[in-house]
This record gives structure tokens, sequence and C-alpha cells, in this order.
């Protein structure tokens, strides 16, 4: 076999093997990338089905709120369009939940009368819902003049007369989740609870709700 003819088939070789060396390496990478996607996949869906076990387990309602009282100390509207206030509002809240427990931050409330406050917002203390409890709440709102629209103050002097106020009493802040040794991020609350009250003009004290109403809540 000449020289020349042993170099053409060594190079042959060569090739063969640098080839098959190339391909070797490119199977082994695309199974590793397929170990890595199968691996997250499986991850992923064994997340969900842990996440979905977790909710059938604890599945959390939302807290109930309910006014059961209402006291007028203030209500007036004075030239120019000014209107104070003073108000006391007693308010139950039901967590209906067995497992889990709710705390609520930042929480403030506030009156408004035809979509207009005419309260400032208080503050209210820090709060933490028990499984399967009811918290009563009686916050004092007002004490202070606000401004108002002519139509506000026009409208509750009519309203004063007939003897009936549309009010909403209104409470926003943070609501966090306690599942065990679980605790969730804060996630906004919003409560709207809007009554009839019975009051006139000069009236100072308890006055009924007609009727006892329930309370829309969001979060």
């Amino acid at each position: 076999m000449s020289h020349e003819k042993c170099v053409d088939e060594g190079c042959k070789r060569c090739s063969r093997r640098g080839y098959f060396n190339r391909s070797s390496a490119a199977v082994l990478k695309r199974g590793r990338g397929r170990a890595i996607c199968s691996f997250l996949i499986t991850f992923l869906v064994l997340a969900g089905i842990t996440a979905l076990i977790l909710w059938l387990v604890y599945r959390p309602h939302k807290p109930k709120f309910r006014v059961v009282s209402a006291a007028v100390f203030d209500l007036n509207a004075t030239a120019p369009p000014f209107l104070s206030a003073t108000m006391q509002f007693t308010l139950t809240t039901r967590n209906s939940n067995r497992r889990v427990s709710f705390f609520y931050d930042q929480l403030s409330a506030f009156v408004s009368y035809r979509d207009q406050a005419i309260t400032p917002p208080v503050m209210l203390p820090p709060l933490y819902h028990e499984t399967k409890s009811t918290v009563i709440m009686s916050p004092v709102l007002g004490g202070a003049s606000v401004p108002v629209s002519p139509e506000v103050s026009n409208g509750l002097a009519m309203d004063e007369a007939y003897g009936v106020v549309a009010l909403r009493l209104v409470l926003l802040g943070k609501l966090r989740y306690k599942a065990g040794a679980i605790r969730t991020g804060r996630y906004g609350i919003y409560v709207e609870c809007d009554m009839l009250v019975g009051v006139r003009k000069g009236f100072v004290g308890q006055v009924p709700l007609l009727p006892s109403p329930g309370c829309k809540v969001d979060t």
C-alpha cells in the first residue's frame, strides 16, 4: 500500500472519529436538556397538586362584616358647604374558617354620604381574628367639619326632614391569612356597609337601622 493511500485512509478514520465524538456530545447535550425540562415539568405539576390540596383542605372564606347598631351625636350642614358629623357604629366581623385566621393591618374607617366622605379617616388598632370567632368593633368617627358639595348639604337637609338618611361605613386596610405555621403576604381589604339610618335634624343618640345591614367585602 502506498504512503499516500495510508495517509488518505488515516485522515478518513480521524474524520469519522471526530464526527462520532461530535455526535455523542450533541446527544449528551440533548439528553441533559430533556432531563432538565422533565424535572421542571414534574416540579411544576407537583407544586400545582400541592397547592390544590392545600386549597381544598383550608379553603379560606372571606370575613363577614355586619353593622348592628349606630349612634349619631352630630350631623349638621353649615354654610359655606361644610358638614360636621360625629357617629359611633358597632359592627361585628365573623371568621367562619376552621383552620385559617386573619391579621388586620393598617385598618381605617370613614363615613360617606352620596359618595362623598363626611368624616375624616380614623385609624383602627391592629386586630388578630382567630378561627371560628366573632369580633366586635365600635369606632367613633368624625368630630371635625369637612367640606362638601351643595348637593350633599341640600340632600342631607331633605333626608333629615324625611327622617331617613342613607349612610355608608367604609373600612379599608391590609389582610393577612394564617394557616398553621404558614402566613401569607398582605392583601388589600375593602368593606362597604350601606345602611338606612332613622334620624331627624337635632336628634342625638342611638338611632334605628332600617334594616340591620350586611356588608360587601372585597379582598
